[in-house]
Formats: C-alpha cells, structure tokens, sequence
C-alpha cells in the first residue's frame, strides 16, 4: 500500500511525514517524528498514556490515524515546556512527587492542560472526572490530583 503525504503542525512546528493510510496517530509520532513522549499503553483508546491534542481536542492518538492529521495541529507532551523552562503543571508534578514510573505521565500532563485550558478553577471532583481515562497503575491519584489542583492555583495567581 502507498504511503500517503501528511503535513501538519506539531507543538508549533510545521512537519511532513509519509504515513501508511493504516497507521496511527501515535506510531506517526514516534517513529515518523521522533517525538516519543506519547506511549502506547493498550492500543484501544482505554488507558490515556497515548494522549494529545488535536486541533484543540484531547484525543487518544492510538485511535486516530496519521493522515487524519492533515492540515490540523497536534500538541504532544514535547510542547509542553517552553525550552528549558517547565510547564506549571511539570513542575508540580515533581513537587508532589505524582509521578513513579512515568510511562502514563505524558498523557496525564496532557489531559490536565487540556482541562486547566478549559477550566482554570476546577474542583476536585472535575478533576477526577477529568482524568478518569487516565490509568496509572503505581500511584493512588491522590499525588496527581493534588499537583494538578495546585497548578491551576499557581497559573491562575499568575494570570
């Protein structure tokens, strides 16, 4: 099967990959784009490591294609700092020390800006909601929600 041409933009950069029309979002990424922050947890759209944003929708890029990324935008974990300079959320994902192994703290990063970008003042129960589709099998949330809680409450005092 040919591949087919994609060009789009991804944390602010126009790219172009060549993707076979069965490949994934998230295997385009990786091994077209070498951005490797996304992981691929279950393949079903069921545990969130695989999250990003597409066009300003957070998705599970293991259920969307490349080339359905054509002329759209695509934020990945990689954009999410500025240089060397950690996004709020990084910072308090450290400080609370919400994050063990790592595999799902990308996509969990991810879905918590795509919140805080909605919701600056979120309770916790939205929250929770919020990041229900985001499994993490070695901390008990409680770490994660607090860091995002208390993101939002810095990023808001910095508004």
């Amino acid at each position: 099967m040919s591949k087919i041409h994609v060009t789009t933009t991804v944390n602010g950069d126009t790219v172009e990959f060549l993707a076979d029309p069965r490949e994934t979002l998230l295997d385009c990424l990786r091994d077209r784009l070498g951005l490797t922050g996304s992981k691929e947890g279950c393949g079903t759209g069921d545990c969130g490591a695989c999250s990003v944003m597409l066009d300003g929708r957070l998705v599970s890029s293991c259920l969307v294609l490349g080339v359905e990324a054509e002329g759209k935008t695509v934020d990945t974990i990689e954009g999410m700092a500025s240089g060397d300079d950690l996004h709020p959320l990084q910072r308090k994902f450290i400080e609370h020390a919400a994050l063990q192994c790592g595999f799902c703290t990308p996509g969990i990063l991810v879905a918590a800006k795509a919140l805080l970008d909605q919701n600056p003042d979120p309770s916790e129960s939205e929250v929770r909601y919020w990041l229900a589709g985001n499994l993490c099998r070695c901390t008990g949330y409680d770490k994660i929600v607090n860091a995002v809680m208390d993101a939002a409450a810095e990023m808001r005092g910095a508004a």
